[in-house]
C-alpha cells in the first residue's frame, strides 16, 4: 500500500476534525431539540390531566363511567391529537378513546410509545379507583427529529468532503516551501555545494530548517574543500618520496657496483620507506582521531616531570643548534603519558626546527581558571596572523620556502598535536607577536568522562 503524502494526510485529518466536531455538534443539537419537545409534550400532558381527572373522580366500575363518557370525549374533541385510556385496579381496560393506541405499562409517570403507524407521549397517573393514562400523539415531533439526524448527517458528510477539499489545497499552499526546499536540496551535489536556502522567504516554522540545512551545507563545503586539498597534499608529498625512490634504484641499476655501493643505495632507500612509512602512520592516527577513537588512558601525571623528560632529550640537539631550553612553573592532570608526550614532542620539535641559533625556548606551566595551561614559546621570525589558524592543518607549513628545509617532515605534527589535545577536553591556539611564537594549550585538571 503506497505512503499517504503529507498534504493527503493533513487533508484528511481536517476532514476527520470536521466530521467529528459536526457530528458531536449535531448530536447535542438532535438531543435539546428531543429534550425541549419532551419538555413542551408534558407541560401540555400536564396542563390537560387536571380536566380529566376531574371527570372521573368516583368512578370505580365501567358502569358507572359510562354516564361520563360523553364529557370526556367532548373534551377530547376540543384537542384531536390527545387521547386517553383508563383502566380499573385489576387492568382490565374501561375506556380506550381510540382503537390504535399501543400499550402501555401500567406505572405512572411519561413514557414514550409507539404504535404501528404513529408515536405517543403517555402520561400515567395513578388514581384510587382507576389508572389514567393521557397520550400525545408526537408522530410529528418524531418526523422531525429523523429529518434532522438525516441533515446532520447529510452535513457531516458534506462538511468532510469540502473541509478535505480545502485541506488539500491548503497543505498544498502551506507545504509550497518545503516543496521549494526538496528541489533545492535534490540540485546540491559535490560540484554545487554552494546552493543555500532562501531563510528570508521561508515561514517562520520552517526558517530554522533551513539555517540548520544552510549551516550543514556550509560544512559540508568545507569538508569537502578541506578533503580536496588533503587529497591532493597526499598526492604531492608521496610523489617526492616515490619519486627519489625510482631515481635513486633507476641509476643504482644503470651498471654493476660493489656490494658497499649496492648497500648504501638500500640505506637510501630505506630512508625514504621510513619516511613514507611514518607519513602513512600519521595519517592513520589522525584517522582515527577524526571518527572519535582516541580513547587516552587517565593516570595521574606531573606535567613539569614529564617536560623535563623531553627537554632531556632534546638538550643535545639543543646544543648542536645553540638553542636553550628553559621550563618554569608545575602541574598536575589525570591524561595519557604517551599520547601528552607525543603532543609535546612534536611542538618541541617544531621550535626546534623555527628557532635561530643563541634564541631560547620557553615551556611555561602554570593552572589558569580552574584547568591547567602549557605554553610552549619560542623566538623567531614571526609568522602571520592569517596563517596562524591554518597552523594545525595537515600538510600546511607557513613559510614555503621552508619546505626545502624540512622535507623529512610531512607537515602532520601539529595537526596530530591538537587532536591529541582535543582528545583530553582541550584547546590549543597559536600566536606569534614580537618576535616569539607562543603554543598555548588549555587543559582540563581532571577527564570530563571520569
Amino acid at each position: 500500500m503506497p505512503r499517504l503524502s503529507l498534504g493527503a494526510r493533513l487533508a484528511l485529518l481536517f476532514a476527520a476534525c470536521t466530521a467529528v466536531v459536526s457530528l458531536l455538534a449535531g448530536i447535542l443539537f438532535s438531543r435539546a431539540s428531543e429534550a425541549h419537545f419532551i419538555e413542551l409534550d408534558q407541560q401540555l400532558l400536564n396542563s390537560r390531566l387536571p380536566v380529566l381527572q376531574r371527570l372521573v373522580e368516583g368512578v370505580d366500575s365501567p358502569a358507572a363511567l359510562a354516564p361520563r363518557l360523553p364529557a370526556l370525549k367532548e373534551e377530547l374533541a376540543h384537542q384531536t391529537d390527545l387521547a386517553l385510556r383508563l383502566r380499573g385496579n385489576d387492568g382490565q381496560t374501561w375506556f380506550n378513546s381510540r382503537a390504535d393506541l399501543p400499550e402501555s405499562a401500567s406505572t405512572p409517570g411519561l413514557s414514550t410509545l409507539h404504535g404501528e403507524h404513529a408515536a405517543w407521549r403517555g402520561l400515567g397517573v395513578q388514581l384510587p379507583t382507576l389508572q389514567l393514562t393521557l397520550l400525545l400523539d408526537i408522530t410529528h415531533h418524531q418526523h422531525f427529529l429523523q429529518r434532522m439526524q438525516h441533515l446532520i448527517w447529510l452535513t457531516v458528510g458534506l462538511s468532510a468532503l469540502a473541509t478535505a477539499l480545502l485541506g488539500i489545497w491548503a497543505a498544498r499552499s502551506g507545504l509550497r516551501p518545503l516543496r521549494q526546499m526538496g528541489e533545492i536540496a535534490a540540485s546540491v551535489s559535490a560540484r554545487s555545494l554552494t546552493t543555500r536556502l532562501p531563510e528570508e522567504q521561508m515561514p517562520v516554522e520552517l526558517a530554522e530548517l533551513a539555517a540548520t540545512v544552510n549551516a550543514m551545507l556550509e560544512r559540508l563545503d568545507d569538508a569537502f574543500q578541506r578533503l580536496s586539498a588533503f587529497s591532493a597534499d597526499i598526492a604531492h608529498e608521496l610523489r617526492t618520496p616515490l619519486s627519489n625512490l625510482l631515481t635513486h634504484t633507476q641509476v643504482t641499476l644503470t651498471r654493476p657496483r660493489s656490494l658497499d655501493e649496492y648497500r648504501e643505495a638500500l640505506h637510501g632507500n630505506l630512508e625514504e620507506l621510513q619516511r613514507m612509512a611514518q607519513m602513512v602512520n600519521d595519517m592513520l592516527y589522525l584517522a582515527k582521531a577524526d571518527h572519535g577513537l582516541l580513547m587516552p588512558t587517565r593516570e595521574p601525571l606531573a606535567l613539569h616531570g614529564e617536560v623535563d623528560a623531553l627537554l632531556e632529550y632534546y638538550t643535545p640537539l639543543a646544543e648542536d643548534a645553540e638553542v636553550r631550553l628553559l621550563r618554569s612553573g608545575q602541574a598536575t592532570l589525570a591524561g595519557d603519558r604517551h599520547m601528552l608526550r607525543r603532543a609535546l614532542s612534536n611542538l618541541l620539535d617544531n621550535a626546534l626546527r623555527f628557532t635561530p641559533a643563541g634564541g631560547e625556548i620557553n615551556v611555561d606551566i602554570r593552572e589558569s581558571g580552574g584547568g591547567i595551561r602549557l605554553e610552549v614559546a619560542n623566538r623567531g621570525e614571526p609568522i602571520d596572523a592569517a596563517q596562524l589558524p591554518r597552523l594545525f592543518d595537515r600538510f600546511y607549513r607557513a613559510d614555503p620556502a621552508r619546505r626545502a628545509g624540512s622535507s623529512e617532515h610531512a607537515g602532520l605534527g601539529l595537526a596530530i598535536t591538537r587532536s591529541i589535545v582535543q582528545a583530553h577536553g582541550g584547546s590549543i591556539t597559536a600566536e606569534s607577536a614580537d618576535g616569539w611564537t607562543r603554543f598555548i594549550i588549555d587543559l582540563p585538571s581532571h577527564s570530563p568522562h571520569s
